[in-house]
């Protein structure tokens, strides 16, 4: 008599082979991307600059896009690759959500996002951006009545509001202190530590810092500022590192902060919706997960508890970690002296003029590749409107009083020609 096999047997096996199947399929994606990234990891020159590496992203070759601190561009490969992963997932919707098959490349993205933040693969959770991770610290930070969060005008929205939000339902204050913005050129390490001790009270129990603000581009020096906020009663130090991830080195671990949020579609270029959040084991521990869902206990210890994994768009992470590898391959230490340059270069473009102001730290090690180029006689919304319907250059204006600046934030792709070509279009203009 023949055996024939249950349906449960059978569904069994063909789940087992469609996992290995789909597995296949990712590494050769994985495989045809590599080599697409070692031929980019080779662009450049002997002083170790990126000046093919424009054609490596899709772009308008119309536009000068000198905004990757508002939201970055995904390079081609990473783009293709993503392409790929969706179409993987769509030959067998079940398996990509409930078969297992994504759980091992999942956790390697979460591995190489440890790799760049410095710390426990254990730590990170994969959220959708920076606000998402600040919402789960202010909702769920052991706080009450009299207790007081402490920030600075230069902490962004997304990691100011829900504080103001959660604190009138749980009772806590939020106080906000006046940073000198404008004393941003003359800054030392020492100067930011002691600006931000003098406003610490005796209720203070929370500390937001963003590790380079998106205004001027100040690099706060996190190590120096936890040890400070503890030695005065600080019990929780946490950093909106939207603006750090991808562009300078990270080794969080180190730092001695209690939290790190950042968003990858910044300077990692990933796809957007993609956020990155760090936590202490102390916080893992003690913090209540944002989203509730089936089977979360077998994550406690783990910042996973932090993700929502019901149904997740799990392309979109498995191509985050294409663009960790697309800026491995490019080498930490290459990039960091490539923007240092171009810093450096730009900041003395910007000083050689007539009319025009540097609002950013004058030092690299206070500074970021983002920087304020202030205007003395014309508003700067103004003046950025002119720059792209007139000349296809995207910057990022802050009008405010006192500041009236244009944020520029150029890429590794950016070229020199495009700085010179905005700082004497800027010149004439202010003339």
């Amino acid at each position: 008599m023949t055996d024939f096999p249950t349906r449960r047997s059978f569904m069994k096996g063909l789940t087992a082979v469609g996992a290995a199947h789909i597995l296949a399929q990712i590494t050769a994606a994985e495989v045809t991307f590599a080599q697409e990234v070692e031929r980019a990891s080779r662009s450049g020159d002997a002083g170790g600059g990126f000046p093919d590496l424009k054609a490596q992203y899709l772009l308008d070759p119309r536009v000068s896009y000198l905004n990757h601190a508002s939201i970055g561009t995904v390079p081609r490969s990473v783009h293709r690759t993503g392409i790929r992963y969706r179409e993987i997932c769509e030959e067998n919707p079940w398996l990509y959500i409930w078969g297992g098959a994504w759980e091992e490349p999942r956790e390697g993205v979460r591995r190489r996002s440890a790799e760049l933040l410095g710390c426990d693969p254990g730590l990170v959770a994969i959220t959708h951006n920076t606000t998402e991770g600040f919402n789960v610290l202010a909702r769920g930070l052991p706080l009450s009545r009299g207790d007081e969060v402490l920030f600075s005008t230069l902490n962004h929205a997304g990691a100011s509001v829900c504080w103001e939000h959660f604190g009138a339902e749980k009772g806590y204050s939020v106080r906000v202190f006046e940073f000198p913005v404008g004393e941003a050129p003359g800054l030392t390490a020492e100067d930011v530590v002691r600006l931000h001790q003098e406003e610490i009270g005796p209720k203070t129990r929370v500390l937001v810092l963003p590790h380079i603000d998106n205004i001027v581009g100040l690099r706060h020096p996190l190590r120096e500022l936890a040890v400070m906020a503890r030695d005065n009663g600080v019990e929780y130090v946490l950093v909106d590192g939207a603006q750090s991830a991808g562009m300078i080195p990270l080794r969080l671990a180190e730092y001695g902060v209690d939290a790190y949020a950042t968003s990858p579609h910044k300077w990692i270029q990933s796809p957007k919706g993609l956020g990155l959040f760090y936590l202490s084991r102390e916080l893992v521990e003690k913090l209540p997960p944002f989203w509730v869902t089936w089977g979360q206990a077998q994550w406690d210890g783990t910042a996973r508890v932090f993700e929502d994994y019901g149904t997740r768009d799990l392309p979109e992470v498995l191509t985050l970690g294409a663009a960790l590898d697309f800026q491995a391959a490019l080498g930490e230490a290459r990039k960091e002296a490539e923007y240092r340059r171009t810093f450096t270069a730009l900041r003395e473009k910007v000083e050689g003029t007539s009319g025009l102001l540097w609002r950013s730290p004058r030092r690299w090690e206070m500074g970021a590749m983002l920087v304020a180029v202030g205007l003395g006689k014309r508003r700067a919304d103004e003046v950025s409107s002119v720059l792209y319907e007139e000349h296809g250059i995207f910057v990022r204006p802050f009008p405010a009083e006192g500041l009236n600046s244009l944020r520029v934030s150029p890429n590794l792709m950016n070229t020199d020609q495009e700085l010179d070509r905005l700082v004497s279009i800027l010149e004439e203009m202010e003339r």
